[in-house]
């Protein structure tokens, strides 16, 4: 079986992480995980009700969740607009000072490694279709027009992961409560911090024991510094 890569498989999974839709998975995930796990270690550690627990489990699942989501399409929504307004002074470059424009795509072909004189009857050639001239002055910046971004699936995405990794250490709530809650949260939480972790070392080419080991710090630094911030209260958990 040859090991080379698929074009039309890289070129999907480029375009996915240019949508924003990637980015807000991750994002969503691992945000609603830490946030929810510290909240609720943190709440366990000063009040003894685990009515109280859940409640405010529940409510950080909900703004946590809603407040990600508006975030990452106002994000998204001014990331496309910038990119938009790129384009959209090229193609007026283009229409105003073509010999310019075509100056511009010849220094871009000429980058690749390209001969000057292929280089510049290549960008003659491109500048005759402006659509073609547009997508190719795209990709000098390294954009693909054709996917510049969706901020109604980046919102989408967030809100359900986000949502989705805050679930994980308020599950045990739901049906104890007190010191044996806590540590299930505990517990459910680094388990999904090791598998989020693997998983983003698995996808970037990296390490998967190093970037599982970095997540679970990273929750059992926020996790101990609410907890302790909790037990400043003096409460016990019962």
């Amino acid at each position: 079986m040859s090991s080379e890569p698929d074009p039309d498989e890289s070129r999907r999974r480029a375009r996915a992480v240019q949508s924003g839709a990637t980015r807000a998975a991750v994002l969503g995930i691992s945000d609603g995980l830490v946030t929810n796990v510290s909240l609720i270690l943190g709440v366990a550690g000063a009040q003894a009700s685990g009515n109280i627990v859940l409640l405010a489990g529940m409510a950080s699942l909900v703004a946590g969740a809603a407040s990600m989501a508006v975030g990452e399409y106002v994000s998204m929504a001014a990331q496309v607009e910038l990119l938009e307004r790129l384009l959209s002074e090229f193609r007026q470059h283009l229409r105003d000072n073509p010999e310019h424009a075509r100056a511009d795509l010849e220094q871009f072909i000429r980058r690749g490694g390209v001969l000057p004189a292929t280089a510049m009857n290549a960008s003659k050639q491109i500048s005759l279709v402006p659509d073609r001239a547009l997508a190719v002055y795209a990709r000098s910046l390294g954009l693909d027009p054709e996917e510049l971004g969706s901020p109604w699936r980046s919102a989408l995405t967030s809100l359900v992961t986000f949502a989705a990794g805050a679930a994980v250490p308020l599950a045990p709530w739901f049906f104890r409560s007190g010191t044996t809650a806590a540590v299930a949260s505990l517990a459910l939480g680094a388990l999904a911090a090791l598998v989020v972790g693997g998983a983003l070392g698995y996808l970037g080419g990296r390490r998967v024991i190093w970037s599982a080991a970095r997540q679970i710090v990273a929750l059992a630094l926020a996790a101990g510094a609410t907890w302790g911030a909790g037990r400043l209260f003096n409460v016990t958990v019962t």
